[in-house]
């Protein structure tokens, strides 16, 4: 598949996005885990969060499908059943790691599998803390990569386990096991990291407890089956507000939007641009923020984006490198290293792919600088196997002159379908 894009008047107009795919992955973990039925409404419908579902069905886990993008998971109370065969991930970090947590207490052995890209991304972050807790863990590709083979322990011990990195996926993934594991699991994370895992835990009936960077939870607490409703995923919506944000005279309403505070750093760099956005008071009635937000577009000027912000914007950072070649002056992004082992070297490749499109860039090992303004043409790239370049430089060609085609698009159903139909309804003035 490809897309082919040609510069557009301002967007108006409203757009709905697909659900949060962070927090479909974890609900529909949590509900497996739970003590009952639990039925998941506005779940994404992509590759990625489907096949979540998938590997929860092979371990036994009764779900069935009751209307769009809803879902009901009958919670198997913390007991999965030995799968017969490998577990395929396909092309999600987030399932093969969380899902290592929920099993690495269970009495079986299991094979973590996934596609080619899936297969380069080191899995040694999540191997190292479970192993801790009395886990078996082999990665068998090289470099510490995938397939990943679990031989769970029914007696996993709890353990302090202090993140060397960042990461959200890590965090979860002990926490996950720590609900199964003897005594009380703590993590410590260096900086802030995005806490869908917390904030579900809590809302399905599993006390947290949260003290500065210390998150801690009790083993033998499972999850209490309820209903869940997703929110509207910030990180889709993005890229439709930096297409808005950039273009004077653009005016996009996104409804039903999560606004967790450990996911909106996109509207806080976006506002230090210059960019005017306004999001209503979140509603929390199901753990997770969620409200509208309306963008208006005007000129932007460069920023620096770095430190403790990176893990809250670390999805977002590529749709940000274009926004930055969009704006007046200097953008620039640092301690994003993070980056270089997503489904791409995502460094490497919006660095190439801006470069192409006429951008002034220049690549760092940890991030990039853009001296923005540079007016930008069409170029023919490639998505790299990877939703988030396809989606970021689909947006950077409406301010390209001449065409752009992004090759090998199918990939962006990971996480958006019809993303490419939405693209297509706004460019034609239709909401």
């Amino acid at each position: 598949m490809e897309l082919r894009i040609r510069k557009t008047p301002p967007l108006r107009g409203e757009v709905t996005v697909p659900g949060d795919k962070s927090m479909s992955h974890r609900a529909a973990m949590l509900a497996a885990l739970s003590d009952g039925r639990c039925r998941l409404d506005n779940y994404l419908p992509g590759e990625d969060c489907l096949g979540t579902l998938r590997v929860l069905r092979q371990l036994g886990v009764e779900i069935g499908e009751t209307g769009p993008n809803e879902f009901v998971v009958h919670g198997c109370s913390g007991r999965f059943t030995a799968p017969t065969d490998d577990l395929d991930c396909g092309n999600s970090g987030t399932t093969m790691r969380l899902m290592s947590g929920l099993l690495a207490a269970q009495p079986f052995r299991s094979r973590l599998t996934g596609d080619a890209s899936l297969s380069r991304r080191p899995m040694r972050r999540v191997i190292e803390p479970l192993q801790q807790m009395g886990a078996v863990l082999t990665a068998e590709g090289p470099g510490g990569c995938p397939p990943l083979v679990i031989d769970g322990n029914p007696s996993l011990q709890a353990v302090e386990y202090r993140l060397p990195v960042p990461s959200a996926q890590v965090k979860s993934a002990v926490l996950l096991a720590g609900l199964l594991a003897r005594g009380t699991t703590t993590v410590i994370q260096p900086v802030e990291t995005r806490d869908h895992t917390e904030r579900m835990l809590e809302y399905f009936g599993v006390p947290v407890a949260r003290e500065g960077g210390r998150i801690s939870v009790g083993g033998g607490r499972l999850p209490k089956a309820r209903d869940f409703t997703v929110p509207g995923d910030i990180s889709s919506a993005a890229f439709w507000l930096v297409a808005a944000a950039c273009q004077p005279g653009a005016n996009l309403a996104l409804p039903a939007v999560g606004l967790n505070p450990s996911r909106t750093g996109i509207l806080a760099v976006l506002r230090r641009m210059g960019a005017t956005i306004e999001a209503d008071f979140p509603s929390t009635e199901r753990g997770e923020p969620s409200g509208d937000i309306l963008v208006t577009g005007s000129a932007l000027t460069g920023t620096v984006i770095a430190g403790a912000e990176i893990p809250n914007v670390i999805d977002e950072l590529p749709i940000l490198a274009v926004a930055g070649a969009l704006s007046a002056g200097t953008t620039v992004i640092r301690d994003a290293s993070e980056l270089r082992v997503k489904e791409s070297d995502r460094l490497a490749v919006v660095a190439h792919h801006l470069l192409a499109m006429g951008a002034d860039v220049t690549e760092h090992p940890d991030g990039m600088e853009i001296r923005g303004g540079q007016p930008l043409h069409g170029a023919k790239l490639a998505s790299h196997g990877d939703h988030r370049i396809a989606m970021a430089f689909a947006i950077a060609g409406l301010f390209a002159d001449g065409e752009t085609m992004i090759e090998d698009t199918a990939c962006v159903e990971t996480s958006y379908p019809g993303f490419a139909a939405q693209l297509r309804r706004l460019a034609h003035g239709q909401s």
